[in-house]
């Protein structure tokens, strides 16, 4: 089931109606808007090279990656065939994020992992699948399925921006623990994904309150 499958409006009324707090969110922020990637190796390599680094620092480094292929995101063969050497003082990226990376394009070239055939999974299948891959936690396969795969349920507990939101719009005294989120979220079911979305962009506004 993806967004597209979905009348949009009827997401955003249901959430808004299951959760007044979430609905006042939905408000200010407005309309739903969710940029989906549609080549699933792409979004993996992204999604690794962005891991645990600010925002505009993956920008620039993820933007030299792209250009060293020639502004086209390279195929697995591509980048097996680049020297770690290459990847690692030109681009940037770090010998561990090399290591991922490579290990990501040997096992779609080697079929040992068949992205076609992910959508076709569960989430929770394609969790399990995805973090048998060196660097993808958790966390970087949750992002998968919601902005490659499109799934609509997803929510990502060890995220601390969605953490953050939590605590601001529920009035937390802390950050809420795993269980306080499942708990919290349970009325947006089975819309978790768009709830997180919008939870995202509320930051920026908590930050501009101080």
């Amino acid at each position: 089931m993806s967004v597209e499958e979905e009348e949009g409006d009827v997401i955003i009324k249901y959430l808004s109606q299951s959760d007044p707090c979430l609905g006042g969110i939905i408000r200010t922020v407005g309309e739903y808007s969710i940029k989906i990637h549609k080549d699933p190796f792409q979004s993996l390599v992204e999604s690794i090279i962005y891991q645990q680094l600010a925002r505009r620092v993956a920008s620039v480094i993820y933007g030299r990656f792209i250009k060293y292929y020639n502004d086209s995101p390279p195929l697995p063969e591509q980048i097996l065939s680049t020297p770690d050497s290459v990847l690692k003082s030109l681009i940037g990226l770090s010998t561990k994020k090399v290591q991922y990376i490579k290990d990501l394009s040997a096992r779609v070239t080697e079929r040992k992992l068949d992205l076609v055939m992910l959508s076709e999974m569960k989430d929770e299948e394609i969790i399990v699948q995805l973090m048998q891959i060196k660097g993808i936690g958790r966390w970087t396969a949750e992002m998968f399925l919601i902005f490659c795969l499109g799934r609509l349920d997803v929510l990502p507990v060890t995220d601390l921006g969605v953490r953050k939101a939590m605590q601001k719009i529920y009035s937390l005294p802390d950050l809420p623990k795993q269980s306080e989120m499942l708990a919290i979220s349970q009325p947006w079911k089975p819309y978790r994904s768009v709830a997180t979305w919008y939870l995202w962009k509320s930051i920026p506004m908590f930050n501009s309150i101080g």
